[in-house]
C-alpha cells in the first residue's frame, strides 16, 4: 500500500487548517453548507454531463484503488515469470496449464492458457498488446473524468460568488450586514478552488499514475510469458527483464533477485523502458 495520496491531502488540509489558525479566523466561517452543496453537487453533474454515466461510473470505482495504491513491485514479477520458465523448461509448456488455474492475475492466467493451447507466439502478443490497451483505456477515462472535475470547480465557485454577492446588493440599506455577507460570498470561490487543488486534480494524477504503472507491469508479464514460450533460459530471462525496469525501481535487492529468482525489493512498480522490450 502506497498512502502518498492519503498522506499528501490530509498534509495539505492541515496547512489550511494552520493557516486560518495563524490568522485568528474562524474554521465554521467556511463550511458553509450553501456554497458546498453548490461546488460540489454543480461540479460532478457537469462531469457526468461531460462524458456518459459509464465513465461516471468507472471513475468512482477507481477512486478506492487510488487511495490504497496498490500495486506489485517489478522484482515479484520478475521472479514470478522466472519460476514459469523454469516449469516450462523441465516440464513442458502444457505444464503451465495446471499453473493457470492457480494464478489469480487473470492477465498472466489468460497468457498461460493461450500458450497452454498453442497459441502462436505473434497471435498471443496481438491479444495480450489488446487487453494492456484496454486496461489503459480504462484508467485514463477515470483519470480524464477527475481532470474534469479539478477544471469545472473553480468556475462553479467563481458562479456561487457571483449569486451571492447579487444577494449582498439586495441589501445595501443594511450596512451592519454587509461585512459578514461579503465575507460568505467568496467562500464558494474558495471551495471551488481548494476542491480542484486539494482533492480533483490529485486523484486524477494519481490515477493516471497507477494506470502507468500497471500498464507497465502488464507490458514486462507480456515480454516474460512470451520469452518462455519461445524457450527462454530461466536465468537469462531474469537479466533480460530485469534490464527492463529502471535502476532506481529495482531496490536494494535487485542486483542478485534475477539470479536466484527469490524475492526482489519492494520498491515503488515503475514500467519497462522503451529499449527494454525485445521480442520474445
Amino acid at each position: 500500500m502506497d498512502p502518498a495520496t492519503i498522506v499528501g491531502i490530509l498534509v495539505a488540509f492541515g496547512a489550511l487548517y494552520a493557516m486560518i489558525t495563524l490568522e485568528h479566523a474562524s474554521v465554521q466561517a467556511l463550511l458553509l453548507p450553501a456554497p458546498m452543496v453548490l461546488v460540489f453537487g454543480a461540479t460532478i453533474a457537469i462531469g457526468i454531463a461531460g462524458g456518459t454515466f459509464k465513465d461516471f461510473l468507472v471513475a468512482v470505482k477507481a477512486v478506492p484503488a487510488a487511495m490504497m495504491g496498490k500495486t506489485t513491485p517489478p522484482q515479484d514479477t520478475i521472479d514470478s515469470v522466472v519460476v514459469l520458465a523454469e516449469k516450462a523448461r523441465s516440464e513442458g509448456l502444457l505444464a503451465l496449464e495446471e499453473e493457470a488455474n492457480t494464478v489469480g492475475d487473470p492477465f498472466l492466467r489468460g497468457a498461460l492458457q493461450n500458450i497452454a493451447d498453442g497459441t502462436d507466439g505473434e497471435e498471443l502478443r496481438e491479444i495480450l498488446e489488446d487487453e494492456i490497451d484496454s486496461a489503459s483505456q480504462t484508467h485514463r477515462t477515470a483519470s480524464k473524468f477527475f481532470a474534469s472535475l479539478g477544471g469545472y470547480a473553480p468556475t462553479v465557485g467563481i458562479i456561487g460568488t457571483v449569486v451571492s454577492l447579487t444577494h449582498v446588493l439586495e441589501n445595501l440599506s443594511s450596512p451592519d450586514k454587509l461585512g459578514p455577507m461579503i465575507a460568505a460570498a467568496f467562500v464558494a470561490t474558495l471551495w471551488g478552488l481548494l476542491s480542484a487543488n486539494f482533492l480533483w486534480l490529485p486523484i486524477g494524477t494519481r490515477i493516471k499514475r497507477l494506470g502507468e504503472m500497471e500498464t507497465a507491469r502488464m507490458t514486462l508479464l507480456m515480454e516474460g510469458v512470451l520469452a518462455v514460450q519461445a524457450g527462454s533460459q530461466p536465468r537469462l530471462l531474469g537479466e533480460r527483464l530485469k534490464a527492463m525496469v529502471p535502476q532506481h525501481a529495482q531496490g536494494k535487492s535487485g542486483k542478485d533477485s534475477g539470479k536466484n529468482g527469490g524475492k526482489g525489493a519492494k520498491g515503488a512498480d515503475e514500467g519497462p523502458t522503451a529499449q527494454g522490450k525485445a521480442a520474445a
